[in-house]
């Protein structure tokens, strides 16, 4: 009996006898492997980045998501942005404004960082609220982002950022103030907040679908960014990037085929500005690559394209 177990010991370690069979991975053990490749990625990005990041990503199909340092509160530039817009158009749902209101753009209006605006006749040129809205969005006019975080109230946005537990996220000066931002007023979130809150807005818990639907229509304006910049021309992409000194941001959706999903990067501390942008542009496009294969593919990863010319 005893040689008996000791030769089935032996024939075990050699490989002669069948192991048990190994259950096949589910194609979401098959996916995690690909966010594994993604999250790989980002921490070589993170490695070689003379600066902070951090990063958050969302399958909004699926609501898996992906964070790197994602709850570390920093500087938005520009990309806070994303939420005056967003109150400007709850604020047109309660019906307390229009968007097709009629502004006059006064000189007084006019602060560094005006683009657009700075070019237009003052006391004559008249522009709809969403007129000015678009410049806010498209070129990052600071003028027009005045104007609208005046016609809304600084207070309102921050009270919308509360109803949706961001409490992080905050619009604390206009755009412009360095003695508000010398001060330490600056206008922050974490890319944990910055992906919750354009989730909301996707899933509709913000506005209405109408507004919805205009709110990522102006949002998805073409402007110099970094999530699409290397990204095919015909996709759509909702964004605002924000770049200050030491300082580049992007957050967005990108309405990619069956996998749409929110991208947040934001950089700070950078001892080059632009490794923060060539960061953003790595790591939009990683992404990129995954969810479209994920849109594209079948439970096994067969990825069939409108050009697929191979043998079945």
């Amino acid at each position: 009996m005893l040689r008996r177990i000791l030769s089935i010991a032996l024939l075990t370690v050699a490989g002669l006898l069948p192991s048990p069979v190994r259950a096949q991975q589910t194609p979401q053990e098959k996916e995690q492997i690909l966010w594994q490749k993604l999250e790989a990625t980002i921490q070589d990005v993170d490695r070689n980045l003379d600066g902070v990041l951090a990063v958050a990503i969302l399958d909004l199909t699926t609501g898996q998501n992906y964070l790197f340092h994602a709850d570390e509160v920093l500087p938005t530039a520009s990309s806070i942005k994303i939420a005056v817009l967003a109150e400007l158009y709850h604020q047109a749902q309660q019906g307390k404004l229009k968007l097709g209101d009629l502004y006059t753009l006064e000189s007084s209006d006019l602060v560094g960082g005006s683009g657009v605006a700075g070019a237009l006749t003052a006391g004559v040129t008249r522009l709809t609220l969403r007129d000015v809205a678009a410049l806010m969005i498209s070129v990052s006019d600071n003028s027009a982002t005045n104007i609208i975080i005046d016609r809304i109230g600084m207070e309102n946005v921050n009270a919308l950022l509360n109803s949706l537990g961001l409490t992080h996220t905050r619009l604390r000066r206009k755009m412009m103030d360095l003695k508000a931002a010398t001060e330490g007023r600056e206008n922050i979130a974490t890319p944990r907040e910055m992906m919750l809150l354009l989730e909301e807005l996707y899933r509709g818990k913000v506005l209405n679908k109408q507004f919805t639907e205009d709110y990522f229509n102006l949002l998805s304006i073409h402007k110099e960014s970094y999530i699409p910049r290397e990204l095919p021309e015909d996709l759509r992409v909702a964004n605002k990037p924000g770049e200050l000194e030491g300082v580049r941001n992007d957050s967005g959706i990108v309405f990619l085929g069956k996998r749409p999903y929110v991208i947040s990067v934001m950089t700070t501390y950078l001892r080059r500005e632009h490794d923060g942008g060539k960061a953003i542009i790595r790591i939009s496009n990683a992404a990129y690559q995954m969810f479209d294969r994920l849109s594209r593919a079948s439970e096994y990863g067969r990825v069939i394209s409108p050009h697929d010319t191979s043998n079945p």
